[in-house]
């Protein structure tokens, strides 16, 4: 299985520097290589393009050379095409002009009536380009926008920063092709790229210390394995504390999450109000009633050392007791342990042990300051890997996309899930999913990033039945049964597909 990777628009001119140096794969042929690919994906995607045509609408550096190729390639099948373009600038772009014009690829002059294809590829500019299109790329964009047909975009939508998402218009893509790995902006933009697809052209292995797209293969291969031979205690014990009073349903998402996620014992430390309403509604969970605060009970103090995985802080509430309580539980033995919700704002920086941090940016900027969260509206990636530094642990920084950062190692990002995790729960449940990860000795940052990518995943699949405004916690854990089964059934994907981000589900 390939990584892939997330890339920021210099990482992805670093990487074609060495596929050209390093590596000696000439440009022409990633050119060569890029258009194919768009045209084959095109295809498939279109069928109609095959007796309606495809207009390709290319730009004057090396993503209008792609468009040229992936000119060339269509007419070469019988395909009806026609290209409307700026004058090339690169000798990449240049030559594959002179290859369609040879070939008899139509251009449209630039006074030209567009005819009414099938599909509109746009192809002016690439992953480097920053700030609004101007002059003559931006008259052709806007003549995209207003096209009326499926746009088909080449790296991404013009007018889209492929490093900080940031759209500038005025193109909107239906479907998007990129090559090697993912780009930022495609993560942070979702609706502007629409369903992305990466493709290979033949770039080496990227760079280890690059971030890392999270994938269902991924999962597959990291996801904990049953034996036959199992009993409750293999697949590990999770203790969730938390649920003060008025906050029931917190803890109780949590310790279904953890159930649901492969846990073989789940104890429940947490007010009596909360263990009377687990006791009534979910049997499966062992309890422990706790004043949570100031001190630990001893019935608290056994069960911390009982388990394998600690998640704290789904509805601890944030009262001066509880912080001394928190504290009071690190020092008990040093399990790998979420810190979750209230535990992010009452989190006090001492603990030896394996930790998963697990905030929103509000949680965010409460556990490592304004500086950091400041840092993390611009630059995600940069921010969750200070803050791992700071904290001693993961970092899961929720969002879109969902960035985890942990002490050392590439970043992962999750760009699974839709607008129904946007409810009270959602984060109890991945905290729970993580505990069971951790539980049965998965590396913390690798249980934060199964744990995000399931979230997503299960979203997904209720989004469908239910739709994303009324996904709730209750439907994400009814679908995750099928996330499980999917894992299971990955299949590889079609050359050149590497993989699809799908977009996202928002009815």
């Amino acid at each position: 299985m390939s990584l892939i990777p997330v890339l920021s628009a210099a990482e992805a001119a670093a990487w074609d520097a060495t596929a050209r140096t390093q590596y000696r794969v000439p440009s022409r042929v990633l050119m060569e290589a890029a258009g194919r690919a768009v045209a084959q994906v095109l295809v498939a995607a279109y069928p109609a393009v095959i007796e309606r045509g495809a207009l390709i609408v290319a730009g004057a550096g090396n993503n209008g050379g792609d468009g040229w190729v992936t000119a060339r390639a269509l007419h070469a099948t019988g395909i009806p095409v026609w290209v409307a373009a700026v004058d090339p600038k690169t000798d990449d772009a240049i030559d594959n002009r002179a290859l369609a014009r040879v070939a008899g690829v139509h251009e449209l002059g630039r006074d030209e009536p567009w005819p009414a294809a099938a599909v509109i590829v746009d192809a002016l500019l690439g992953t480097g380009a920053a700030g609004p299109a101007r002059g003559d790329v931006l008259a052709l964009a806007q003549r995209i926008a207003e096209y009326g047909a499926p746009v088909l975009a080449v790296d991404g939508p013009t007018g889209l920063d492929l490093s900080s998402g940031e759209a500038h218009g005025p193109v909107r893509a239906e479907l998007t092709v990129t090559f090697g790995g993912a780009r930022r902006g495609h993560l942070l933009a979702r609706e502007i790229c629409g369903r992305v697809v990466i493709a290979d052209i033949g770039f080496p292995p990227p760079d280890p210390a690059w971030a890392l797209l999270i994938t269902d293969a991924w999962a597959k291969d990291r996801l904990p394995k049953l034996q036959p031979t199992m009993h409750k205690g293999d697949r590990g014990r999770v203790t969730v504390v938390g649920g003060a009073p008025g906050m029931t349903g917190a803890a109780l998402h949590a310790a279904r999450g953890a159930l649901a996620a492969g846990a073989g014992l789940v104890k429940l430390v947490a007010s009596a109000e909360t263990i009377a309403a687990a006791r009534a509604s979910l049997p499966d969970v062992l309890t422990v009633v706790s004043a949570l605060g100031p001190a630990l009970e001893p019935e608290v103090a056994e069960a911390l050392e009982w388990a394998d995985a600690l998640v704290v802080g789904p509805g601890l509430g944030r009262e001066p007791p509880r912080a001394h309580f928190l504290a009071a539980a690190m020092q008990r033995r040093a399990i790998p342990t979420v810190v979750d919700a209230d535990a992010l704002t009452l989190w006090n920086g001492l603990a030896e042990r394996p930790l998963v941090f697990t905030p929103h940016l509000g949680e965010f900027r409460a556990l490592v300051g304004d500086h950091l969260a400041d840092e993390a509206a611009n630059d995600r990636w940069a921010a969750a890997a200070k803050a791992a530094q700071k904290v001693r642990g993961a970092v899961l920084l929720k969002g879109v996309p969902t960035v985890i950062a942990d002490l050392r190692g590439p970043l992962r990002v999750v760009a699974a899930g839709n607008p129904g995790l946007a409810t009270g729960g959602s984060g109890d449940l991945l905290a729970g999913f993580i505990g069971a990860f951790l539980a049965r000795g998965t590396v913390p940052v690798e249980a934060a990033a199964l744990g995000a990518h399931a979230l997503g995943r299960a979203a997904e699949l209720g989004a469908r039945q239910w739709t994303a405004r009324s996904l709730r916690p209750a439907d994400v854990l009814a679908a995750l049964p099928d996330t499980w089964r999917a894992w299971a059934d990955v299949k590889p994907s079609v050359p050149p597909v590497i993989t699809v981000i799908e977009p996202v589900e928002v009815a």
